[in-house]
């Protein structure tokens, strides 16, 4: 299993960014899709969740309005995309993978990609 964030970088406050997680070694489209970020000192929090099908999705309040998550199954990729970036955004930004099944909890993660908002 590979998620394999990319897209990060520094950008100005009030810039965009387009984060991509390109996902391998299982089947993306049964899997919930979901961004996280953590920044230095801070616990991981959620950013935004999309379903499998990707017709619901899930924005979590410290980003929503200026965040969307959207997935291409025939791609295995998810897509965050961000506006209005804040210095307070920046953190490095996760890209994970869930699915529940009988036996449990499948969950998995990227490396993480550096978001930095800086003048």
């Amino acid at each position: 299993v590979q998620l394999v964030e990319s897209g990060g970088g520094l950008v100005q406050p009030g810039g965009s960014l387009r984060l991509s997680c390109a996902a391998s070694g299982f089947t993306f489209s049964t899997y919930g899709m979901g961004w996280y970020r953590q920044a230095p000192g801070k616990e991981r929090e959620l950013v935004a969740r999309i379903i499998s099908s990707g017709g619901s999705t899930y924005y979590a309040d410290s980003m929503k309005g200026r965040v969307t998550i959207s997935r291409d199954n025939a791609k295995n990729t998810v897509y965050l995309q961000m506006n209005s970036l804040k210095p307070e955004d920046t953190a490095v930004y996760y890209c994970n993978a869930r699915k529940s099944t009988y036996s449990g909890i499948l969950n998995y993660w990227g490396q993480g990609t550096q978001v930095t908002v800086s003048s």
